[in-house]
């Protein structure tokens, strides 16, 4: 006696026609074509496709929710795909069964919509490139109000490297974009321990993070009271 098939699940409205794929070879009941990649059981039997009056729909896998939503919505007749998963005993979706001029219009509105994103971020992108600037600029103005002997060029790089988006720098915390002295202050003072010091070179030595600050203290701040000074030629 051949085994029963699974029962299928009984079928939303908004599902449409249930369509299987066997895990078994199936022949069809009615034209005896097979083993059938896809069938429809009428009555208990499988039938093809064509059998099914559905050979005209081509199949779409699952995996792009929009496109598959879209194929439906244009199409006047389509079908749920199922296979049945042994391991968990139930029937799970594979794709669905669209007409071909649908698919094509569902794919055309995508593009549309693909399209339409990449417009906006590149809106967005303008939008914080132009804040950014005007972030730095800010920056730099107060580093300028705070150590007016710094030289311009200077601050304006320190400005724009610590403003960077997404890298985490005090220009980028709630403290530095609120400009205040505090973060002002530690940007100007990094700029200066790395550039200005040799910070750098005691690491690379072996030296310990805070003695080789401690090392450094005394140039840092010289420097700092240098540029707090009025610039004597302004």
């Amino acid at each position: 006696m051949a085994p029963r098939m699974a029962a299928l699940p009984s079928p939303r409205p908004s599902d449409g026609l249930l369509v299987l794929q066997p895990v078994r070879r199936k022949q069809c009941a009615a034209c005896r074509r097979g083993p059938l990649p896809l069938l429809v059981l009428e009555e208990g039997v499988p039938r093809c496709l064509d059998c099914a009056d559905l050979g005209h729909l081509v199949f779409l896998p699952r995996g792009d929710t929009a496109l598959t939503r879209r194929s439906r919505e244009e199409s006047a007749l389509s079908a749920v795909v199922v296979r049945f998963n042994r391991r968990r005993s139930r029937y799970e979706r594979q794709g669905v069964l669209v007409e071909e001029a649908a698919l094509a219009r569902a794919e055309l509105r995508c593009l549309e919509d693909a399209e339409a994103r990449r417009r906006r971020r590149a809106r967005d992108a303008r939008r914080r490139a132009a804040e950014d600037i005007r972030f730095a600029d800010a920056f730099t103005a107060e580093i300028m109000r705070l150590f007016p002997a710094c030289p311009p060029d200077r601050a304006r790089a320190i400005a724009g490297h610590t403003s960077l988006r997404g890298s985490g720098r005090v220009g980028r915390s709630a403290s530095g974009r609120a400009l205040s002295e505090t973060a002002v202050t530690s940007a100007v003072a990094a700029s200066v321990r790395h550039l200005d010091t040799p910070y750098d070179r005691l690491l690379m030595s072996g030296v310990a993070r805070p003695e080789a600050r401690q090392r450094i203290r005394a140039d840092v701040d010289s420097v700092l009271r240098a540029w707090r000074e009025q610039n004597p030629s302004a």
